[in-house]
């Protein structure tokens, strides 16, 4: 690895925390992997602090020492970063002390990212931490589609607004996607269907967002693993009233115990093919509910771009299950989108075009990589402003 510049990325959930080194000049994983069950009292890794020892451990087994292999920053991916921050951002004292406020904008997600920060900034001191946070892509949404229909001044006191996320993955595969048809990004209206556990659409005119399918916080939108996405929000306080469900009971449930798990009991959709197959109707309505609102998010961005150049599919879901690609368009050719069977069908990897060849629109399927984005954000910013400048 002599001469190499290596940016670690750290990926913090509650309980999980994902590692990868990566060469952001050449786009070389050095190494990754995935720490889990942090905290809980099975689990051997008491806290993040152990976790992140536990990585450097399986990176020295791998022959690699983070204090000796050439680290030119440490990125953090974090997920939300409100109206203060919508570039990456070197890390210091102050920012930190920011982002633990910033927490009430996203408490499932924000504070393992603030933990795993500062036991990294205490363990590699002498390297900068740079954050890369999901909104910046949505920063500048359009008013129309970042503003609620709600009291104004209440929104503007406590920041409420569609923030959008998964920004880092959006932006990745729609500058692929352009790479891929070998046309400039400023040309191309694109929407991007970001679907895994969690799941985001973007609709892109010329490399700019103008809409997308979360808002506050990751639960508004598409239907997820286990998030209901888009819900009349009366639900909320009819359970309040009628169950006698407290409001953290009723977040829990609507971010863990909803979307395909709540309809389902299974979000694997692996597990859940298996299932509609031996005729199971729950999991037959919970996939028919998945793809009727992905289906109803696609027309809806058809719309607002006016002329649509390319959809790409992209995370677990959108890369590998050829069935949700077939059924969310289908019917769609008076639209201008026409999959082709067998290239759709085809167990090829990569990014790869599954439209037929008269389709006006272009249909790709991309691997996202959203890790490669975070540590070129970080290489671009340290260069730019070097550790202990303004």
């Amino acid at each position: 690895m002599a001469g190499s510049r290596l940016v670690l990325v750290l990926n913090s959930g509650s309980s999980s925390l994902k590692f990868q080194l990566i060469d952001p000049v050449s786009g070389i994983s050095r190494a990754a992997g995935n720490i889990e069950r942090i905290g809980e009292a099975s689990s051997s890794v008491p806290d993040h602090d152990t976790a992140l020892r536990r990585a450097f451990d399986m990176l020295s087994e791998d022959g690699i020492d983070v204090r000796t292999c050439g680290l030119v920053a440490v990125g953090h991916r974090v997920v939300h970063g409100g109206k203060d921050f919508h570039r990456p951002t070197l890390l210091d004292d102050a920012v930190v002390a920011r982002l633990e406020e910033l927490s009430v904008l996203a408490p499932l997600h924000n504070p393992p990212a603030v933990l795993c920060i500062k036991v990294a900034r205490t363990m590699l001191a002498d390297v900068p931490h740079v954050a890369v946070f999901d909104t910046a892509f949505f920063h500048d949404l359009p008013a129309a589609a970042a503003t609620y229909a709600i009291d104004r001044d209440l929104a503007e006191t406590w920041q409420i607004r569609r923030y959008g996320f998964h920004g880092t993955s959006h932006r990745y595969v729609s500058e692929r996607a352009a790479a891929v048809l070998g046309r400039p990004l400023e040309t191309l209206n694109q929407i991007v269907l970001h679907l895994g556990n969690g799941a985001s659409a973007s609709a892109i005119a010329a490399g700019r967002p103008v809409d997308t399918s979360m808002g506050l916080t990751p639960l508004e939108g598409l239907v997820m693993g286990t998030r209901s996405g888009d819900v009349d929000p009366s639900i909320m306080w009819y359970l309040w009233r009628t169950a006698n469900m407290g409001v953290d009971e009723i977040e829990s449930m609507l971010n863990h115990r909803s979307g395909m798990l709540g309809l389902a009991g299974e979000r694997d959709f692996r597990r859940l093919r298996q299932m509609i197959e031996q005729g199971d109707p729950a999991a037959r309505l919970a996939y028919d509910v998945f793809v009727h609102r992905l289906r109803k998010y696609i027309g809806a961005y058809l719309a607002v771009l006016g002329h649509t150049d390319v959809l790409t599919f992209t995370a677990g879901i959108g890369e590998h299950d050829s069935a949700v690609r077939r059924d969310a368009l289908a019917g769609m050719a008076e639209l201008g989108i026409e999959l082709d069977a067998g290239r759709n069908a085809a167990p090829a990897g990569g990014a790869r075009q599954i439209s037929s060849d008269n389709s006006p629109i272009a249909v790709l399927v991309i691997p996202t990589n959203e890790e490669l984005a975070i540590a070129r954000d970080c290489l671009q910013e340290t260069e730019a402003r070097p550790a202990g400048s303004d």
